[in-house]
């Protein structure tokens, strides 16, 4: 087969879950972060680098943005916030991590398939994004895709549209956040 109807399938798959994609949900996430003095970010696979490449471009708009886990990430403190994606919300390593924070005094928003799971119930924010879990097990979005393929796509998307979000009410463009964009490559 031809990679073409691949690409396309991929695009209407990506196409129908973006439309899922809640409007307030984009406006609350934007609105925790902008009320967050740092905002630290966890995922694991897949999912860790969507959550990475968020915190990317909430550096490059000004945002104290870290990925937990680095050697240069900071303490978490009460005017603080964990964002985490995990399409299952049961990922193992990260659900520690998130009752520490909210022992810390943290917020906690986490971006799954299930707002129902352990991390969806401990989290003051559960934003539900369409896709397929892993194991594809459950009535959730179909796709051609493997394991949790269409949830990491619109897992970045949603990211992006939160981007968004904040550039507009921050009055942020392009051109102001290239000034933040790494220099020394």
């Amino acid at each position: 087969m031809q990679t073409a109807p691949y690409l396309d399938t991929i695009s209407k798959e990506l196409s129908r879950s973006v439309d899922l994609i809640s409007e307030e949900q984009v406006e609350q996430l934007a609105e925790l972060i902008l009320r967050s003095k740092k905002v630290f970010v966890a995922g694991a696979g897949r999912s860790g680098l969507m959550v990475r490449a968020f915190a990317m471009r909430m550096m490059q708009m000004g945002i104290e943005a870290y990925v937990v886990g680095e050697t240069v990430t900071p303490n978490m403190e009460t005017e603080d916030t964990l964002i985490i994606g995990s399409g299952s919300g049961e990922t193992r390593s990260l659900v520690p991590m998130a009752e520490k924070a909210k022992g810390l005094g943290g917020s906690v928003a986490v971006v799954t398939i299930f707002p129902e799971s352990t991390l969806g119930t401990i989290a003051e924010l559960a934003v539900k994004l369409p896709g397929a879990p892993k194991d594809q097990s459950s009535n959730t979005a179909q796709t051609i895709q493997p394991m949790g393929a269409l949830f990491e796509q619109t897992l970045l998307i949603y990211f992006d549209a939160v981007i968004l979000k904040i550039m507009e009410k921050q009055g942020l463009n392009s051109g102001t956040m290239f000034g933040r964009h790494a220099n020394l490559e």
